[in-house]
């Protein structure tokens, strides 16, 4: 099969938007916006995101050789993106793809706390703070995980979740 074919007679559109109606279907993903946004990891990982955002702000630029700065904010952004992503799809292992994803980010975040503290790149205090929050968002974190229903999924010819 050539991909710059027009050929699509191969696709079923006997159905094809027979029945939907653009309002109820803005209503759906509204609804389902507002359910992501509302859960409390995600409302934790935007905090996460929030408190790192202020806390690099601080940090000297002249000091950060590494960059440090711009590593923990694309963890740390990476945490609410991440979370919506498992959500969009209802599929076990996408969404345990993205939780395995949002832990790596938030490990290292961690570590990336640790060398701010240990390089003295920004108060000891706002990096104990992001340090609580991180705690508090791990364990969040891990009573979602433990809501995927590891029933709905189908096989993959990876392998990495069966």
């Amino acid at each position: 099969m050539q991909f710059d074919d027009d050929d699509d007679s191969f696709l079923d559109w006997g159905d094809f938007g027979g029945n939907y109606d653009p309002e109820a279907a803005r209503h759906e993903q509204d609804a389902h916006n507002q359910r992501v946004r509302n859960l409390p990891v995600f409302l934790k990982a935007e905090e996460v995101m929030e408190i790192t955002q202020a806390i690099v702000a601080t940090i000297d630029r002249d000091a950060d050789l590494l960059m440090m700065h711009e590593q923990m904010l694309g963890n740390a952004m990476m945490l609410p993106a991440k979370i919506v992503g498992a959500e969009g799809g209802d599929l076990f292992s996408i969404r345990m793809e993205n939780a395995v994803i949002i832990r790596m980010y938030a490990r290292d975040l961690q570590t990336q706390v640790s060398f701010c503290e240990d390089e003295e790149l920004c108060e000891p205090e706002y990096l104990n703070l992001l340090r609580d929050e991180l705690d508090n968002f791990r364990i969040l974190f891990v009573n979602w995980v433990s809501s995927f229903d590891r029933t709905n999924d189908i096989a993959d010819e990876w392998g990495v979740f069966f």
